[in-house]
């Protein structure tokens, strides 16, 4: 069977833009499209989450405009960014899917959802808050002072953002770090400096956008954070969880940003029930 480790890179043609995702599963039904964090490719997906899901599920993640190995240069404004997930996602050929957005991605998620609301059937928003969430501005400042910590460390910035730094927390962050390393060939290009400024811009720019009118998603949605997220703040998961229509939230104690991976064997059993049948 494919697993995460051992699914091949494949690229399709956007526009004149190639855009590189890989596929695990089964084809049929409602395909579940994964979207990454600020920085991240395609091998920072956790491979349980990835498996887990693609074990019931046609799992689809892939690196968005300028990210990784896909071309083009990532824009500087969320919507932009889910315009180009939507334009992907239709050169695939679907006309309806799920769609799993950690952080950032959670971000992007939303987007696609109030741009193109048909495409849609039902969205995990994990690690993330609403564009125009009071304090989301300031997440570049978190993350550089992470970045300070890890050099000092020796360490990736992630062991500082996703898990707390207690003995629990240290733990999970290896054993995070760990899963990733598992994958040791065909593996997506790193993040250009480029790429990563232009996706803290855009994190700033949605921090001081207005509030979007998040009752128009009108479709089933499932929230997800660490309780002690720093990024991201939980309060900001909840006010968004509370602005949908139609949603459900999970709050994972003693974690951070990367509540979901940390507690990636409660997470993925949830999100199955979420998402139900094909």
């Amino acid at each position: 069977m494919t697993t995460w480790k051992t699914t091949p890179t494949k690229t399709i043609d956007v526009d004149g833009t190639s855009f590189a995702y890989r596929e695990l599963g089964t084809p049929g039904g409602v395909p579940v499209v994964f979207l990454h964090h600020l920085t991240a490719v395609l091998d920072d997906w956790d491979p349980r989450v990835l498996d887990g899901v693609a074990a019931q599920h046609h799992v689809i993640a892939f690196d968005n405009r300028g990210v990784g190995s896909t071309g083009g240069r990532v824009p500087t404004d969320v919507a932009q960014m889910g315009a180009d997930a939507i334009a992907f996602i239709r050169a695939l050929g679907y006309e309806q899917v799920d769609l799993i957005g950690f952080s950032l991605g959670g971000g992007v998620a939303q987007m696609v959802a109030l741009q193109a609301p048909d495409l849609v059937r039902r969205m995990v928003l994990a690690g993330t808050g609403p564009r125009g969430g009071g304090g989301i501005w300031k997440m570049p400042f978190i993350v550089g002072g992470a970045y300070t910590k890890a050099f000092l460390a020796r360490k990736d910035p992630r062991h500082f953002l996703f898990c707390p730094r207690n003995a629990e927390g240290k733990e999970a962050a290896n054993a995070y770090f760990d899963r990733l390393a598992e994958r040791t060939s065909d593996l997506s290009k790193p993040i250009s400096r480029q790429a990563g400024l232009a996706q803290v811009r855009a994190i700033t720019s949605a921090g001081l956008h207005p509030a979007d009118d998040l009752s128009k998603v009108k479709i089933p949605v499932f929230v997800a954070n660490g309780g002690n997220d720093l990024m991201v703040a939980s309060e900001h998961s909840k006010d968004m969880a509370a602005r949908l229509p139609d949603s459900r939230l999970r709050i994972y104690p003693n974690s951070g940003h990367g509540g979901v991976f940390q507690y990636h064997h409660e997470f993925v059993p949830e999100v199955l029930d979420f998402l139900g049948a094909k």
